[in-house]
């Protein structure tokens, strides 16, 4: 079982801290407040390209984008992105219960002919029910998982070839098909760590992923959900989510750790923390307790850094050290049964690099990716650029790496 890579397309903004991320100072609500915030980068389809690109060039086989009231639409920027890029995958987050599941088959068949199959699914249920209801959803957290259980069993079930029947609580669907079905039919990625997202899973998803909680914990997960799939006589696959700080050193990794931590003032971090607590989501909640909101002890296990979750949702631990202990902890992860690894950092372009061009490498030589060439193999120097840097993507110059 060999790794694979992905890193994250900032669809809603970029920048050099963890705060203040969005490009519009409200999110865009009010249209007298769309000046872009100082030092934050807008996510316009020419800097998201870089990324991309950049992305492909270090080696990484796909890249996520979030979705979500302050996000671009994912699909919408991901097919362009398709045309600036050769070969690498885009795995795209959707929320089940604003589509129908038949429209759903059938863009993602598109999308698969037009990216010649590079599309991969990232299904979101969906753990705030105030964003949910931005969206015209009104269900509550359990009765959309049981929402996005039918959701699948649709697209599959279209996915078929041939007309499609189903009648269940959420969906019914008479004679439902693709035309021309997806080839190759799309991974999709799930997760959940709730008592309703397990059975999810269990039925219908290739690829369940977790967010970076310390190795025992996700042990428990793995566990639980290999059990729940042998039961439906179903076998899964596991990723994790996690952001990076790779450096040349530990303590230049843990430094650049502490001054993202410098950035976040008590106030900032108590009203963040005040609005993750009211999230449904059962691994929002796990994240939060990893911390309990204090900076004391932020290193939840070795090169384990709960700092990001301060402030954020989502994701909220970061691997933080040299680009061999990365790869340690890469390779302990690997150990349990995880395959897939979505990584970030801030900023994406210059993290991308660091991970790419750091920890890539010691992956390799434990024999930890699949053979083949070395990811910036052929690619000629050009105009004064490295082989290592991507035409469009700026060089770096501070640190090297």
């Amino acid at each position: 079982m060999s790794v694979h890579l992905h890193w994250f397309l900032p669809t809603g903004g970029d920048g050099r801290t963890l705060v203040d991320r969005h490009a519009y100072t409200d999110g865009g609500i009010r249209r007298d407040r769309i000046t872009p915030v100082s030092g934050v980068r807008a996510p316009d389809i020419e800097y998201l390209a870089q990324i991309a690109k950049a992305a492909e060039q270090l080696g990484f086989e796909a890249v996520l984008t979030p979705t979500g009231t302050w996000c671009e639409d994912a699909w919408l920027t991901t097919v362009a992105l398709t045309q600036v890029t050769e070969r690498l995958k885009f795995l795209v987050a959707f929320r089940p219960g604003v589509i129908s599941p038949v429209l759903a088959a059938q863009m993602a068949a598109t999308y698969q002919r037009i990216s010649r199959g590079r599309l991969l699914l990232n299904v979101v249920t969906g753990g705030d029910s105030t964003e949910q209801r931005r969206f015209g959803d009104h269900l509550d957290h359990d009765r959309r998982y049981a929402r996005t259980d039918e959701f699948l069993q649709v697209v599959r079930g279209v996915w078929g070839g041939k007309p499609f029947d189903f009648q269940g609580e959420h969906y019914q669907v008479e004679g439902g098909l693709t035309a021309l079905p997806p080839d190759p039919l799309p991974q999709i990625f799930f997760g959940g760590s709730s008592a309703a997202a397990g059975p999810v899973a269990a039925r219908n998803v290739d690829v369940y992923l977790t967010w970076g909680e310390p190795p025992e914990e996700v042990k428990q997960k793995i566990d639980w959900i290999r059990g729940l799939a042998e039961r439906e006589g179903r076998t899964v696959r596991f990723g994790i989510r996690l952001h990076t700080i790779s450096r040349d050193s530990s303590k230049e990794a843990w430094a650049t750790a502490g001054r993202l931590l410098d950035d976040l003032d008590p106030a900032t971090v108590a009203a963040a923390q005040q609005a993750l607590g009211k999230s449904e989501s059962v691994g929002q909640q796990r994240m939060l307790a990893l911390h309990g909101g204090s900076r004391d002890k932020l290193e939840i296990s070795p090169n384990l850094w709960a700092g990001v979750g301060l402030v954020r949702g989502g994701a909220g631990t970061a691997l933080v050290g040299s680009h061999a202990e990365v790869a340690d902890r890469i390779e302990e992860y690997h150990s349990l049964g995880i395959e897939h690894f979505v990584l970030s950092g801030y900023p994406h372009l210059e993290e991308a690099y660091w991970f790419g061009e750091g920890v890539r490498p010691e992956l390799a030589a434990r024999g930890l990716l699949d053979a083949g060439p070395a990811p910036l193999d052929g690619v000629p120097a050009a105009n004064g650029r490295p082989a290592s840097a991507p035409g469009g993507a700026p060089l770096l110059i501070a640190g090297g790496r």
